[in-house]
């Protein structure tokens, strides 16, 4: 029996983090009553996160592993984890502890409204002016390429059906337009505010030129993508008649 939600965690270089991640998943999961898994996929780390991941799994529950044997970034990562489970419902977080667990129950309870696919927005973000200044600048480049109005579709905290990205491929930067190709497929978006916490240990992974280097000709390619997803018509079909029955014989009578 598939286990009901995953919570994959796609992870580079945060062994201080995962144990203290792990247990307050952990906790805050355990009481919504459902089958769930914790799912760590590390992207090559060098710092003994693996081993982390390793002596985790024996102190906790329903933890789970990948490792990369090549380094793919966070968008590898997360579809490896995605590929990897088979759960009805996904939900996602960043391993740097800066989202907060205790938002996962209200977001799965709104999929049992009419939404498929919920993602955070990080209204108070606990970050370096650097970083808000470049989250304010991609949100208006997407809502002028894209015309998708999303606060923040960096924001790793998602919880979703797994129906809704079942056509949906891999590609480097995967997690940041999520949100937008699903709504470009036809499924329910809901944007909610979450919590944002400061980052107690490790470094952040990602500079403002790096999102501004590959963000810029992301939004380009994504637009070119959106407008081109085929999405099925519904259409009449005429079904072949029934062949009609060959008349029957008639039985040739001898006259005497």
């Amino acid at each position: 029996m598939a286990t009901r939600l995953s919570i994959i965690i796609p992870v580079h270089n945060e062994a201080e983090n995962i144990f203290p991640l792990a247990e307050e998943t952990s906790q805050v999961v355990s009481g919504i009553e459902t089958d769930f898994e914790i799912v760590f996929v590390d992207d090559l780390s060098t710092d003994g996160t693996w081993e982390q991941i390793q002596d985790t799994r024996k102190k906790l529950r329903n933890i789970r592993g990948f490792r990369l044997k090549e380094q793919k970034g966070q968008s590898g990562a997360l579809w490896t984890g995605i590929q990897g489970t088979d759960s009805e419902f996904i939900a996602t977080m960043d391993g740097d502890r800066q989202n907060d667990p205790a938002d996962i129950p209200a977001m799965l309870r709104l999929l049992e409204e009419d939404v498929d696919f919920v993602c955070g927005w990080r209204k108070q973000r606990q970050d370096t002016w650097e970083r808000r200044v470049a989250s304010l600048v991609a949100r208006k480049a997407r809502n002028l390429i894209l015309k998708a109005d999303f606060h923040d579709t960096g924001c790793a905290m998602r919880v979703f059906k797994r129906t809704c990205i079942k056509d949906i491929w891999c590609f480097d930067g995967l997690h940041r337009f999520l949100p937008i190709l699903v709504l470009a497929e036809g499924y329910r978006v809901r944007e909610v505010e979450v919590g944002h916490r400061e980052r107690t240990h490790g470094e952040s992974k990602y500079g403002i030129l790096d999102r501004l280097r590959k963000g810029i000709p992301d939004l380009f390619a994504m637009n070119w993508i959106r407008k081109r997803i085929y999405r099925a018509s519904p259409f009449e079909e005429l079904k072949p008649l029934a062949k009609r029955k060959a008349p029957a014989k008639r039985k040739a009578h001898s006259s005497k």
